[in-house]
């Protein structure tokens, strides 16, 4: 798929991974949907470019995902790239998982982007092609203590994507899985819970970790290939990466 022109719906906008591929699609001359719960930051983004829509949208509630859907819409007639990117870190031993903390973390990383994905697939189909690019982590690649909640949550993100890819196989619509490397976004100060081992962690990986325009680059690399799985993550931690 070309990115030139292409209509991208990017959740998780407002910082980090979501806003750098945004920046990258506008300057690779996509037309882009920004949607985010800040909409003070998604507004001036969508400042900086005649291509760009800022909708405000918290991606858990199912009302609010149709409005913005309808809203892209009626902007610019169709869309061609859903980008699943907005979510959450939790941290902690499972013998500490707050249930109702864990309820909430799958909400926005798991059934978040199923309801995005059934807002945007029967007009892709309509279109006869489309692409879905779900964010996962490099995380669920391997096996770390106090990582259960968040890695369970996005390796139920890649299943998810894996049934997909098989389902949507004959309509012209792709689902893809990227699974970042440790990456310098705000990410690691917004988690749910366990705020001091994700400091650490942070700090730890502050001298290898990815910036949000390398995530970007191979957000872009994906749309333009439809490859089914691409990750950034290094041998050593499980993955394929070799950068």
């Amino acid at each position: 798929m070309r990115i030139e022109d292409a209509v991208i719906m990017i959740t998780g906008a407002s910082s980090g991974i979501g806003e750098a591929t945004a920046r990258a699609a506008l300057q690779a001359g996509a037309r882009v949907i920004l949607l985010a719960r800040r909409k003070q930051r998604i507004d001036a983004l969508a400042e900086t470019s005649v291509n760009a829509l800022a909708v405000a949208c918290d991606v858990t509630q199912a009302d609010q995902i149709e409005h913005a859907v309808r809203l892209g819409m009626a902007r610019f007639g169709r869309i061609d790239v859903l980008i699943n990117n907005a979510g959450q870190g939790l941290f902690a031993a499972i013998e500490e998982i707050d249930v109702a903390e864990f309820r909430s973390l799958l909400d926005l990383n798991l059934i978040a982007p199923l309801m995005m994905m059934q807002a945007v697939i029967p007009q892709m189909r309509r279109q006869g092609a489309g692409r879905i690019i779900n964010i996962s982590s490099g995380a669920t690649l391997a096996t770390y203590p106090g990582s259960a909640a968040y890695t369970s949550s996005k390796a139920g993100l890649n299943k998810l994507s894996g049934v997909a890819q098989l389902e949507l196989a004959d309509t012209g619509i792709t689902v893809s899985v990227v699974h970042p490397f440790m990456t310098a976004t705000e990410f690691y100060q917004s988690v749910k819970s366990g705020q001091d081992v994700a400091t650490e962690q942070s700090q730890q990986s502050a001298a290898f970790a990815h910036t949000p325009e390398r995530v970007a680059e191979t957000i872009l690399a994906v749309i333009r290939s439809g490859e089914a799985q691409v990750d950034l993550v290094p041998r050593a931690y499980g993955g394929s990466y070799e950068g």
